[in-house]
């Protein structure tokens, strides 16, 4: 078995991996990058899930198993949960991300420290084929080709 230094496995849950049948008239695609390691990641994601389905300005299409891999950056503490989700909107990329933030709020994320503990990161890593650099949205997301977290789920999206 291949061994990729980092990666620890891949789990299921409800909604993760998850594939829908019907597309809808949205402009934009968004692949966006979900983290936790703190309580229940897969619960909280499970969660999130519903609240994105239930939401008029997006749709869901798809979504990866969860890649449990060793924490990064700020290595001492618990390992992470990882998945993406493909998601449709009619909203612009800078509009798209304030959501994002919004449902991190929701979710209690504190921004304590570089790499600390989370509930939910959510970070917008491309959105449809726009390049983005600025000081409040950057697409494609810093350092989206190198990241275990994003490439192993990204490979069974």
């Amino acid at each position: 078995m291949l061994k990729i230094r980092g990666a620890r496995r891949f789990e299921k849950s409800r909604f993760f991996p998850y594939s829908s049948k019907c597309l809808s008239t949205f402009k934009y695609y968004a692949l966006v990058g979900l983290g936790s390691n703190i309580s229940n990641e897969k619960k909280i994601f499970n969660i999130l899930f519903r609240k994105l389905m239930d939401e008029k300005r997006f749709r869901v299409v798809s979504t990866s198993p969860c890649l449990v891999n060793k924490a990064f950056g700020y290595e001492a503490q618990k390992d992470f949960t990882n998945a993406v989700m493909l998601i449709q909107t009619n909203l612009h990329a800078r509009a798209f991300l304030k959501v994002l933030l919004y449902y991190e709020l929701k979710f209690k994320r504190k921004r304590i420290f570089k790499n600390a503990p989370r509930t939910l990161d959510l970070d917008l890593l491309y959105f449809s084929q726009k390049v983005k650099q600025d000081i409040s949205c950057m697409v494609p997301h810093n350092g989206v080709k190198e990241r275990i977290s994003v490439i192993l789920p990204l490979g069974l999206l």
